[in-house]
């Protein structure tokens, strides 16, 4: 028997790499012309930042790959086992399914291991990272956050537009004060700012941009609803603060879970909907992590099922059941209630589970 494992397991091993290696290229160039568009355009940063915000990407894109791999790997090697009459002739021998799927599932195991440990300890810290970077970008040159033709949304609660720069004079400079709204309100623009021409220092020692606006208009909403105007040929220095800027809302993905844990036990009066999405962000990472299992249980079975040189069918198989698993599992996000997005995060995994048992039965019968 250990020449079967090891021949079975040869075969899941290497596809399953070339599948994560293929998968894995098209997530993280999906993500990298996604996300370095603040680096390349807005900050203009070397590539060797680009180089470590790449490197950064590949593990939280390999949480997704390896249980996507590994499903595609089992489906195509038992299609073409049982397309070769190959599993005919174990089971003659004598060998039962159960037996011959002993491999897979022990390769699921150590593959579930491999992504706990990735989504626990790799994948935060790779997120926190990719955001320290972009902060690093805005205090290596701070001048880019305000380049022309971009709208720059990275002081808290102000977006800011510059039609063009000259050096460190800035000609049409819009600004908006906007507010988040509480309790699912909308964003609401509480001010807005013109000027016809900015004078731009960077203070290095204070952390600050400082912006003297001339000719400049101001509108602001009172309480009521309504707008309050007004006009100043010269404002006082306006004051960015790029030591602090910051991402606005907490981010639980790039958070570890003690960090979280201890953010939740820290702040009892959280919203329920930012509790929930923390607290859910923890149990995705576990269910995650066994999603390698539980693709075990039905690939081997729907595996038998595909022909020898019908492999689009296996890949296309291994698509459909890849992205119902994962967008299940984000259908959690919208549960208010802690008990209901843990049963939604560990669903698929239980109907995998059972779904597995009852193709084994079907299979072993016949």
């Amino acid at each position: 028997m250990r020449l079967t494992d090891r021949y079975i397991a040869r075969q899941i091993l290497v596809a399953t790499l070339y599948a994560i290696v293929v998968l894995s290229l098209v997530l993280v160039m999906g993500n990298l012309f996604k996300q370095v568009r603040p680096l390349l355009v807005e900050q203009h940063a070397p590539p060797g930042l680009v180089f470590r915000f790449v490197l950064n990407v590949v593990p939280f894109s390999l949480m997704f790959t390896i249980p996507w791999g590994f499903l595609s790997a089992v489906l195509l090697v038992f299609g073409r086992l049982s397309g070769d009459n190959e599993v005919t002739a174990f089971r003659v021998a004598g060998i039962s399914l159960a037996r011959l799927a002993l491999p897979v599932f022990l390769i699921a195991a150590a593959l579930s291991g491999l992504c706990l440990w990735i989504n626990v300890n790799v994948v935060p810290l790779a997120k926190a990272s990719i955001t320290e970077m972009l902060l690093e970008q805005v205090r290596r040159d701070p001048r880019a956050l305000l380049n022309p033709g971009l709208v720059q949304s990275r002081f808290k609660d102000q977006k800011v537009f510059v039609e063009e720069r000259v050096g460190d004079s800035l000609h049409g400079f819009h600004l908006y004060q906007v507010s988040d709204g509480e309790d699912g309100e909308p964003v609401r623009a509480e001010a807005y700012v013109h000027a016809g021409e900015v004078s731009l220092v960077v203070d290095d020692d204070k952390k600050q941009l400082r912006l003297r606006l001339q000719e400049a208009f101001i509108e602001t909403k009172r309480e009521d609803g309504t707008s309050e105007f007004a006009f100043a040929r010269e404002a006082e220095p306006w004051l960015f603060d790029f030591g602090s800027v910051q991402h606005r809302k907490v981010r639980s993905s790039a958070m570890t879970n003690p960090e979280i844990r201890r953010y939740l036990a820290e702040n009892p009066d959280l919203h329920p909907d930012k509790r929930i999405e923390l607290g859910a962000e923890i149990t995705k990472r576990y269910t995650y992590s066994m999603a390698c299992l539980a693709f075990a249980c039905v690939a081997v079975p729907l595996g038998m099922k595909t022909r020898r040189k019908d492999t689009s069918s296996g890949l296309i198989l291994s698509l459909g059941i890849g992205m119902l698993y994962f967008l299940f599992t984000m259908v959690a996000e919208g549960f208010k209630s802690d008990t209901a997005a843990t049963i939604a995060l560990w669903a698929p995994n239980v109907f995998c589970g059972l779904l597995g048992f009852h193709l084994f039965r079907r299979a072993r019968l016949r």
